[in-house]
């Protein structure tokens, strides 16, 4: 009964509003020392920073703001009455209390145990609920900076002065395919640095998208196939072909262009012209050889994993020979006709200009070179030469390419 009379006496004397504000400065005093001695006990690695919505913010500054946000629940009171005095002293006891667990957490969070990879994907983990980009906001030009290098999934193996540069291009623009500009020849020139630095050529790759290169020389080189299957097993396989003949004038007309010097095509093309022998050790013959190449490829390679491109009707119809192509990688059909015109000055379809650029994307000067003309007898002993192994490349990919219908017109032509 004292201690009630005592303390009447006390808060009579004393303006409640005065006593009210007296025991809220101390609660809030000794929560901010009782913070103050936990976040030194803390010890934050403050060099280490995450990311959050493009700011830099360290583990110092979030502690900071939970403290703003204790203050912040301090401001704004006025006048109380007892009821709302006890309601005030109960949240202030609540703030504490919460803090408490919150600091607990941050302990648990920030702990010197934690290996740094451990706090790297908690931040990350924190960074994604924060915010996420979709695939609608990724450009195809940013992907260089984004996704990781993988091993190709499909491969352009060939043949040379088949029309496999065109191709590439063709499929680069698809925002599913990254793809290397240059032929790296690491199955057939460089195997010895090993796939480490296979991959490190690769350009990066989101989820969903095709890693590719080409290098047109694999399809002749003998190891290739064993060195690409113990790599993968089921990539996939896309060669270019066209007719023999008028791929070996290519080919020569590209050799002629670096070295003129080299004999006519006529002489390199006939061991005895006389006796109508043929070089075929020469390799602008011999890569014409389909059949031959192939069989080394199917002994680790079921054709389901091979596709067949036409050089010619990649030239006539690109858009027709792309859709194939894009079926056969589990792709869209995105590349279509509207991606292609006729080029009359080089002779073959190009890339319509993208809309960020001023020209078209056709290819360079080494590609569409005028053929120097060769014999016609010469010309018709190549394609008897090669008729027997392209009878045999049709029935082993089950396509008809139909070659002999472009010797047949050759050979009106001659006789006109």
């Amino acid at each position: 009964m004292a201690f009630w009379s005592s303390t009447s006496v006390f808060t009579s004397k004393v303006p409640r509003k005065i006593l009210f504000m007296f025991t809220l400065s101390l609660s809030v005093t000794y929560l901010f020392y009782s913070l103050m001695s936990c976040y030194n006990s803390l010890q934050f690695p403050l060099q280490e920073t995450y990311v959050y919505q493009g700011r830099l913010v360290t583990e110092e500054a979030t502690f900071v703001t939970l403290r703003e946000k204790l203050y912040s629940a301090s401001q704004g009171f006025t006048e109380f009455s007892e009821a709302e005095r006890t309601t005030v002293h109960s949240t202030v006891k609540d703030h504490a209390e919460a803090e408490q667990r919150t600091v607990e957490w941050i302990r648990t969070q920030a702990s010197p145990t934690r290996s740094a990879a451990a706090r790297r994907t908690t931040a990350q983990e924190r960074e994604h609920q924060e915010f996420s980009t979709t695939d609608s906001e990724l450009s195809v030009n940013c992907t260089m900076d984004y996704g990781e290098k993988k091993l190709p999934q499909a491969i352009i193996i060939g043949v040379k002065k088949g029309g496999t540069r065109a191709l590439l291009e063709a499929l680069r623009v698809h925002p599913d395919v990254r793809a290397v500009g240059n032929e790296p020849h690491f199955f057939d020139r460089n195997y010895e640095k090993g796939l480490d630095w296979y991959r490190d050529l690769m350009p990066s790759t989101l989820e969903g998208q095709i890693t590719m290169e080409k290098t047109p020389s694999y399809f002749v080189t003998n190891h290739a196939p064993k060195r690409i299957h113990s790599m993968a097993r089921d990539i996939k396989l896309i060669i270019v072909v066209r007719n023999p003949v008028t791929r070996a004038i290519s080919d020569y007309t590209q050799t002629l262009s670096k070295k003129p010097e080299i004999p006519t095509f006529e002489v390199l093309a006939f061991k005895n012209r006389t006796l109508g022998l043929i070089d075929a050790s020469w390799s602008a013959l011999r890569i014409g050889i389909y059949a031959l190449h192939l069989e080394s490829w199917m002994q680790y390679f079921p054709l389901s994993q091979m596709h067949f491109v036409s050089g010619e009707r990649l030239i006539v119809d690109p858009a027709g020979e792309m859709a194939k192509v894009q079926d056969f990688l589990g792709l869209k059909r995105i590349v279509t006709d509207k991606h292609f015109y006729f080029n009359k000055t080089k002779g073959f379809p190009c890339l319509k200009k993208p809309e960020d650029s001023s020209t078209p994307r056709c290819l360079g000067k080494s590609k569409g070179r005028t053929h120097p003309k060769i014999d016609p007898d010469v010309i018709r002993r190549l394609h008897k030469f090669y008729k027997p192994f392209n009878m045999m490349f049709y029935q082993m990919t089950g396509q008809n390419f139909e070659w002999e219908l472009e010797e047949d017109s050759e050979s009106r032509s001659s006789q006109d």
